[in-house]
């Protein structure tokens, strides 16, 4: 029999999303399973009772009669211990749970004999598991989010502005931490005409905020910050101070701050400090995203607004709530593609295979018995680094592959020039001047390409001598006048002879080939590279 999957109403205080959406529900039964929906679970989010039951879902009343029926759950925010208790027993569970940070919860639910799938312990490292990354889905909608509300919070214009009643500056923005939130948020704020800064301890990113539109501000500190999963580290306290030196000089330019530096399992650490609040201008506001776990500044207070030394500080929790049908599409998305490689077999049931590397990294809990922290993913060794000494003969095999040439001796050069020397002695001394001119032409061409395809890359030969395949056809001209010679000052053509109209047809033949084909080899090749 179908399993059914339950999704019940967020019992959080001001959460608005929902873990699956009328969409979602259509590609969950065709998966074989069966779906039911709390009363009102998606109203928040714009999803009315009525278009679940047009999906294909069943509606209950409470969330008793949900968790009691249901064999999956899909949450949202981590269960409470009321919804633990309405639990069946052997039931399964899937979405943020954050394990290190509830271990109460953990023995609850272990407990319960319960299956637990966290959403937020899935091994992000892996490449095939980022259509299931809810963290990264969920961070790149509260990016958006601060800097909307940092919008609300600021007296002035983001984008600069010359009105008749005089200039506006365009605002000052900077973004502590360049990951997926922040990344989001230098985006929002550089399209909304802002001058953005970022800082980030990992400094690949650097690129990244500079491909949005942003600059990015370098600690005066060498220290590489890269951590595990695609998080930062924890820095050592020569780089933090140098770091807040950093941050006290953007304090006093910038308008608005943005900070999104957030270690899972560890408390937020303290960027903003409340004597660099006390330099920033008035009016400024800061949007402090690693509220829930303390602030990244000293003066949050999660879940609130508040207004110190002239500035605004925006501590909301519910960033990503507050675009609720939003965040609730992509989150059930999440949950759907985690639910296919759950149930490859589409018939309505799971298969917890912890052979898989994702599945088994979700699993915190597996029939009541706690498998958390799962151990490291298996990744592809890394491809073997070819020893100094064996380049020398890798170039030379290389030779004789696409575009390279192993170079000549001087003894073989010699004799090339040599014999070319002669060649070109004999045309001179024997040949009519008419041909003289033509073979001059030809030669020099012949120079000039050589040098030209010579100094391009192996890998482009392909497209380039498509082109210049197609170009070069311009000896079909000369086919057209062999076959169609011109008139003389009499009216009369002087045809050639049937080999040389026969050496022209088929030139035609084949320059149009070459040309077509040039064109179209071309035109493919350009088209792997466009979305």
């Amino acid at each position: 029999m179908a399993l059914l999957i339950g999704v019940p109403q967020e019992a959080a205080a001001g959460e608005k999303r929902v873990a699956t959406v009328p969409e979602v529900v259509e590609k969950l039964v065709k998966l074989g399973f069966q779906v039911a929906v709390q009363s009102g679970a998606g109203d928040a989010a714009n999803c009315s009772d009525e278009a679940y039951r047009a999906a294909g879902a069943e509606v209950l009343p409470d969330a008793a009669t949900l968790w009691a029926r249901a064999d999956i759950v899909f949450k949202v925010r981590a269960p409470s211990a009321d919804e633990v208790a309405l639990m069946r027993q052997g039931g399964m569970l899937i979405g943020f749970v954050w394990p290190a940070q509830n271990p109460e919860l953990m023995q609850q639910l272990a407990a319960k004999g319960a299956t637990v799938l966290a959403i937020d312990a899935l091994p992000r490292q892996l490449s095939r598991a980022q259509k299931m990354d809810a963290l990264t889905s969920q961070a790149g909608v509260s990016g958006y989010r601060a800097v909307i509300e940092a919008a609300n919070a600021f007296g002035r214009f983001f984008n600069g502005q010359i009105t008749a009643a005089g200039k506006v500056q365009p605002a000052k923005v900077f973004i502590a931490g360049a990951g997926v939130a922040g990344l989001a948020a230098i985006g929002t704020a550089a399209n909304l005409g802002a001058i953005v800064r970022a800082n980030d301890t990992r400094a690949e990113v650097a690129d990244q905020v500079v491909s949005l539109g942003g600059e990015f501000v370098k600690v005066d500190y060498e220290e590489e910050g890269s951590g595990g999963g695609g998080y930062a580290k924890v820095m050592s306290e020569g780089f933090q101070q140098a770091q807040r030196e950093m941050y006290a000089k953007q304090a006093r330019e910038v308008d608005i701050i943005i900070t999104t530096a957030l270690i899972p399992g560890k408390p937020a650490p303290k960027l903003i400090t409340a004597e660099m609040v006390a330099t920033m201008k008035p009016g400024s506001v800061i949007v402090d995203m690693a509220a829930e776990q303390g602030g990244n500044c000293e003066l949050t207070v999660p879940g609130q607004a508040v207004v110190r030394h002239g500035v605004t500080i925006v501590g909301y929790t519910d960033l990503a709530s507050r675009l609720a049908k939003q965040s609730s599409t992509l989150y059930a998305t999440n949950l759907l593609r985690l639910t296919e490689e759950l149930c490859k077999t589409k018939d309505g049931q799971v298969n917890v295979n912890f052979e898989d590397d994702a599945i088994r990294g979700l699993t915190v809990i597996k029939e009541g018995a706690v498998t958390w922290p799962a151990p490291p993913p298996k990744l592809p060794p890394a491809p073997p680094k070819a020893k100094a000494e064996a380049a020398p003969a890798a170039k030379a095999a290389k030779g004789h592959g696409h575009g390279s040439v192993e170079p000549m001796s001087a003894k073989t050069l010699a004799i090339v020039f040599a014999v070319g020397a002669v060649l070109f002695w004999f045309v001179g001394a024997y040949a009519p001047a008419s041909f003289l001119q033509h073979f001059t032409v030809f030669v020099l061409a012949c120079f000039v390409g050589y040098m030209v395809v010579w100094n391009v890359t192996p890998s482009l030969h392909t497209p380039l001598m498509s082109v210049t395949n197609a170009i070069s056809s311009i000896i079909a001209i000369g086919a057209l006048v062999q076959v169609a010679p011109p008139l003389d000052a009499a009216g009369a053509a002087d045809r050639p002879n049937t080999l040389i109209l026969v050496c022209a047809v088929l030139a035609l033949v084949l320059t149009a080939i070459n040309m077509f084909g040039g064109f179209a080899v071309t035109r493919r090749m350009l088209a792997m590279f466009r979305k």
